[in-house]
């Protein structure tokens, strides 16, 4: 099945802190404490250890905290990834093919984990400060767990809350996801987190 970029890039990821300005690591903490749902688009690119643009594509996200969240690719191809807070479905349209995963073994150090997750992040990740660059306040996560499939996850908050993240994995890639017109703690149809393979498909896992 392909999975474009990094499958739970959130997932989620589909964050705003909102309110004033702050630093990257209390700006991050401010989004914990004080979001529960989140609706947005974004744009994703991918780079390869070079630097070299290998992929793009862009969708739609939204997330209910804890373990509940919708990503949903439009662009260059149609598919969607979807927690409902047991398990992860990741349903590609072209192959008509869904492959589902527990939603804690689907997770654990990732993106999702770090932004839809519970409160305990800081127990799976060690955060620091990363100063401003380009107008932003950045934050670096780096998971605790050595078997994660991500070295770093860097975060740059701006005045509208969470505007970019930056996913480099184990393999060399680099993963930039910017996100627009994201709503924080919007009301959401219980319907966008469930998922039901369609007639036909192959489903494939747990």
């Amino acid at each position: 099945m392909r999975v474009r970029g990094l499958l739970l890039s959130l997932a989620i990821l589909t964050l705003s802190a909102g309110g004033a300005r702050a630093a990257g690591l209390e700006a991050l903490r401010n989004f914990i404490a004080a979001t529960t749902t989140a609706q947005g688009e974004f744009q994703q690119k991918v780079y390869d250890r070079k630097q070299k643009l290998t992929q793009e594509s862009s969708g739609t996200l939204a997330f209910s905290r804890p373990g509940k969240f919708r990503w949903t690719y439009a662009k260059p191809y149609a598919q969607l990834i979807v927690g409902d807070g047991s398990k992860v479905w990741v349903y590609d349209e072209d192959l008509n093919q869904a492959t589902v995963r527990r939603l804690d073994r689907a997770l654990g150090s990732t993106p999702a984990a770090l932004l839809a997750g519970s409160n305990d992040f800081e127990q799976a990740f060690k955060l620091s400060e990363q100063g401003q660059t380009g107008g932003l306040d950045w934050v670096e996560a780096v998971p605790r767990d050595k078997e994660s499939n991500f070295e770093t996850i860097r975060m740059g908050f701006g005045f509208s809350g969470l505007e970019i993240m930056e996913l480099a994995d184990s393999f060399g890639q680099t993963t930039v996801l910017k996100f627009t017109a994201l709503r924080r703690n919007p009301k959401l149809n219980a319907a966008l987190f469930t998922f039901v393979p369609p007639k036909g498909a192959d489903v494939i896992g747990e």
